[in-house]
């Protein structure tokens, strides 16, 4: 609905007495007609730590943004776990769910006639979702995401979810027992917040982080801690404020910002899933986005970050080094983002960095400096051949063999492959391929999380 129509839904001559009728049922009095109505996209759930939390900060949300002069007015869309899902036929669903997310708000927002909308997510496709639907609505907008989990602990090691997944590998090939499986299995997921390395919760929430569509620093933040919190706060304030300026997510998701975006991924060797997502919020925007653009900004970009699946450390770690900001400050100086791209405070990039050193504190080695990178180049490499005509992306951070020649052991589904790699009949050396997991094939593309962590679990990860 155009700006100057979304006013008048409620605020307009005689005919909308049933309409303001129905919002003073909810709260509505006189005076608050004539402010702006911002949607507040709650994707709560208790289905998953990712998030049980987000109801909280939908609440500082909604408490900040009447304060700004705002009636915020909140409504749920649903959500599904990835880490619960994974190995069984309700992951087919997850993908489908992205769209879903992204239809529902939509739905409201414009249904509604709502002038702005804050998106409350924590999980792989609820943040995605919102993300899609902000940029089809283009609606002033800003994304809170729910925050990070703490690491689990064990034996002095920090532990994800990924590393019960690994245990399974490792429990089968027998070199754990039963009770440090269940030790693992334990500890793993201490509380509320979404997956704690780079995966694809943390690697959506940096790309929002560093497009402007979210606060700085907000995309590495604990979910339990307090800032989180604040931070939800803060963008409460924020996009009031621009609906009042009417700056739009048209402003900011610029094929500039998906460059800055793209970028960063690299440097922080951030999951696959950001190709695929990022490439559905350009298409939903009108930004041209492809394949190639991955590989070419891939050349330029170190991966400077040691972070989890393939590293050493968790996003809390990150944030403690300095965060998505340090990072970007240090490719800002390289001439690897666009200093002119905007955010949704107003601020370019240029700005919101201008404070941040140039190179990373030596007190930490959670991010590298520039002259000292974990790996020369990105590591999501895109793919072309005759088993993926139209294109591939595979992650090749700590990938020790570029090639490899070996007999094709071919499954029809995830669930035969498991079984085969846990029965021990995949050999060094083996090529494994799935087939009928795609996005129409399966349908939904499932990630097959289950038996990459078997194998890696079974010491088969190099081989």
């Amino acid at each position: 609905m155009p700006e100057n129509l979304r006013s008048q839904a409620v605020t307009g001559g005689v005919q909308r007495a049933p309409n303001r009728a129905m919002l003073r049922a909810v709260g509505f009095g006189d005076d608050d007609f004539t402010k702006p109505i911002v949607g507040i996209a709650n994707g709560y759930s208790t289905i998953t730590p990712c998030n049980m939390g987000l109801n909280d900060l939908a609440l500082r949300a909604i408490a900040s943004a009447k304060e700004a002069g705002a009636m915020p007015q909140v409504f749920g869309t649903i959500t599904i776990s990835d880490g619960i899902s994974m190995g069984t036929q309700g992951m087919k669903y997850s993908l489908v769910s992205r769209d879903v997310i992204a239809d529902s708000i939509e739905t409201v927002c414009n249904g509604q006639s709502m002038d702005g909308v804050l998106a409350v997510g924590g999980c792989d496709k609820n943040m995605p979702g919102a993300m899609i639907a902000i940029a089809r609505m283009n609606i002033p907008a800003i994304f809170v995401y729910g925050g990070t989990i703490k690491p689990g602990h064990h034996n002095g090691r920090d532990l994800t979810v990924v590393s019960a997944f690994e245990a399974v590998g490792q429990f089968s090939a027998g070199k754990i027992d039963e009770t440090e499986l269940n030790a693992v299995e334990h500890k793993a997921c201490p509380g509320a917040g979404s997956c704690g390395g780079m995966f694809t919760a943390n690697t959506m929430s940096s790309a929002f982080e560093v497009m402007g569509m979210s606060l700085p620093y907000s995309s590495t933040m604990a979910a339990e801690d307090a800032e989180k919190a604040d931070s939800a706060a803060e963008s409460a304030k924020v996009v009031v404020e621009a609906v009042r300026k009417q700056l739009l997510p048209s402003q900011i998701l610029t094929r500039k910002a998906f460059e800055n975006a793209i970028a960063v991924i690299m440097a922080i060797g951030g999951s696959t899933n950001a190709v695929l997502h990022l490439l559905a919020i350009s298409n939903a925007i009108g930004v041209e986005l492809s394949l190639d653009d991955f590989e070419t900004i891939r050349a330029k970009v170190p991966v400077l970050c040691d972070l989890k699946p393939s590293g050493k450390y968790v996003a809390t770690d990150l944030h403690k080094a300095g965060g998505i900001p340090q990072v970007m400050k240090m490719l800002l100086e390289q001439g690897l983002l666009h200093p002119d791209a905007l955010t949704i405070t107003g601020q370019t990039i240029a700005e919101v960095l201008a404070d941040i050193p140039a190179e990373p504190r030596t007190d930490q080695d959670v991010i590298r400096p520039w002259n000292n990178p974990l790996y020369a180049q990105g590591h999501l490499a895109i793919l072309r051949g005759n088993l993926a005509t139209e294109g591939a992306v595979a992650k090749i951070t700590g990938v020790k063999k570029p090639q490899i020649t070996g007999p094709a052991r071919v499954f029809e589904s995830e669930e035969n492959c498991l079984d085969a790699i846990l029965a021990g009949k995949i050999q060094a050396g083996d090529v494994i391929i799935i087939r009928y997991e795609g996005p129409k094939g399966g349908p939904g593309m499932r990630e097959m999380l289950a038996p990459t962590s078997a194998i890696i679990g079974a010491g088969l990860g190099d081989s």
